[in-house]
């Protein structure tokens, strides 16, 4: 009740009823932001409170309905409140690079509304069942050609941002290879563009060319 609105959680009041293809368009947009829940009989605003909802009292139709038009398995589950009955589709995450679509469009949140997903974004999920540059391991490379100020810096922020103090006793080696940075020990493409000396830069990644995003915060969708 407590936690906020995100492309992973959605609630409406929902009273009396709520529209199937909106119900529809939100599952696919939760889907394709990873998976999340909608919760109905439930205020959006805080402090929110149950109002109960009658919305799909056929629960085992809306469910088949949406196994057809999103070929996705999303779940139901009602729960009984003293305020009234309250309806929770869980959406599973969508499969990997396949955006689902509903209408017409391929659906996601922003900014508390469902609008169609940019090119760019759709881009990014149909590239996911190809190769990742930035995941393979440079076999030439060796833990040698890392700078190790820099892995002390990763460190620093990634012990600040988790609160973890055992991130603190870990050997570098281990530090990246926990973070996925290392494969079998061997050293990734992104571990290079991360922590490369210079010299290890130019040998391994003299022609390649590192593109950057970033956001305001965690919540934003659209990178600037």
């Amino acid at each position: 009740m407590e936690a906020q609105e995100d492309e992973h959680l959605e609630f409406k009041e929902a009273k009396n009823n709520f529209d199937s293809r909106e119900l529809t368009r939100y599952c696919a947009a939760l889907a394709n932001e990873g998976g999340g829940k909608i919760v109905l009989g439930v205020t959006d605003k805080k402090p929110r409170r149950v109002v109960g909802s009658q919305a799909f009292r056929q629960v085992e139709r809306t469910i088949a309905g949406l196994i057809n038009d999103l070929r996705l398995r999303v779940e139901a589950e009602e729960i009984s409140h003293p305020e009234g009955r309250v309806l929770v589709f869980h959406v599973p995450p969508r499969p990997l690079g396949m955006p689902l679509g509903y209408q017409g469009a391929y659906w996601m949140r922003a900014h508390g509304s469902l609008v169609p997903m940019t090119p760019d974004m759709l881009k990014r999920i149909f590239d996911e069942s190809g190769p990742d540059f930035s995941a393979e391991v440079c076999p030439r490379a060796a833990l040698g050609d890392l700078d190790s100020a820099a892995i002390g810096r990763f460190r620093t922020m990634w012990l600040r941002k988790s609160g973890n103090p055992a991130l603190a006793k870990l050997s570098d080696r281990q530090l990246l290879a926990d973070a996925e940075l290392l494969i079998d020990g061997g050293v990734t493409h992104a571990a290079l563009v991360l922590f490369a000396t210079r010299q290890a830069m130019g040998r391994f990644l003299a022609r390649a060319e590192v593109v950057f995003e970033y956001r305001s915060s965690e919540a934003s969708v659209a990178y600037q």
